[in-house]
């Protein structure tokens, strides 16, 4: 007899587990996703500046005085706001390359970034080959105009033409 009353409990307690699996229902939600790939972009304009021909120790620069009236514009053509950097390099040459550096020296030259109040007030910036802040959250569209000024080395070891080329970089802000 116990045997008989171990299989009907048995049967009791799957019968109760099997009508609560009948008795729950499921149920499914939807979830609607969309998403847009970050985009980091900058453009400069007009991206070219022409010094001219400088004396040894002497300073150009793009400013309305200065010896050429070219201010440079760089736009944040991404899609969110963005911080843009600056930084120059050492300027080539084919004969003897010129170093960046903060004063002017033999084949070492300056070179100089401004943001605001340029053509009266200019503050300026020396540039180095690491990134410095040009402008920060400048949403999308946003511009930033900057200015820039070069000191030339007090000696050069020739007269052949020096590209001081800069970049301007866009990050995410921030």
């Amino acid at each position: 007899m116990g045997k008989f009353f171990i299989s009907l409990g048995a049967l009791v307690m799957t019968g109760l587990v099997a009508g609560s699996l009948v008795y729950g229902a499921t149920t499914t939600g939807a979830v609607t996703v969309s998403v847009t790939a970050q985009s980091i972009s900058v453009a400069v304009t007009d991206g070219a500046v022409a010094y001219g021909s400088l004396a040894l120790s002497a300073t150009g620069s793009t400013t309305a005085s200065g010896v050429t009236d070219d201010s440079q514009t760089a736009t944040n053509d991404g899609n969110q706001a963005e911080t843009f950097n600056i930084k120059g390099q050492n300027a080539s040459s084919t004969g003897t390359p010129w170093t960046l550096a903060g004063t002017i020296g033999s084949d070492q030259y300056k070179h100089e970034v401004c943001t605001s109040t340029c053509d009266s007030t200019p503050t300026w910036r020396t540039l180095s080959t690491g990134y410095i802040t040009l402008d920060t959250n400048k949403a999308q569209s946003g511009t930033s105009v900057f200015d820039l000024q070069i000191s030339m080395p007090s000696g050069s070891s020739d007269a052949y033409q020096h590209s001081a080329d800069l970049t301007v970089q866009a990050i995410a802000y921030p």
